[in-house]
């Protein structure tokens, strides 16, 4: 099964860029194996300006499941107390959603994974 792709934004408050940087120099190791444990794979934040781009790609089953599982988690939920003041939700209130769901436009997929792995 092919993963499925998530795309976010945020904005990054500039008062608070070299905090988010310093933080994300030294992600801690226990919420890195949550998001590993919850079948997230790939995530990758890239920074433009004040703007923050997030991407994972999810290979589990129930991705509603694996998100409430990480943001239950006790360790988790204390990194977003340093991270979360660094931002500024660009998300419609009372959309449920901190980062602002990305639409996937397109694709461009990795050939061996059209031939079913196969090699040309």
């Amino acid at each position: 099964m092919e993963p499925q792709r998530f795309g976010m934004l945020i904005r990054l408050r500039p008062e608070k860029r070299e905090e988010y940087l310093e933080l994300h120099a030294a992600v801690w190791p226990a919420v890195e194996q949550t998001m590993l444990d919850a079948n997230m794979r790939n995530f990758t934040i890239f920074l433009h300006d004040d703007l923050l781009f997030g991407y994972y790609e999810y290979v589990g089953e129930d991705h509603a499941a694996d998100q409430a599982r990480i943001a239950a988690d006790p360790e988790t939920r204390r990194w977003w107390t340093f991270t979360d003041p660094c931002q500024e939700s660009l998300a419609e209130p009372g959309s449920g959603h901190w980062w602002v769901p990305m639409r996937e436009v397109w694709h461009l997929a990795d050939p061996a994974a059209r031939r079913g792995g196969q090699p040309s």
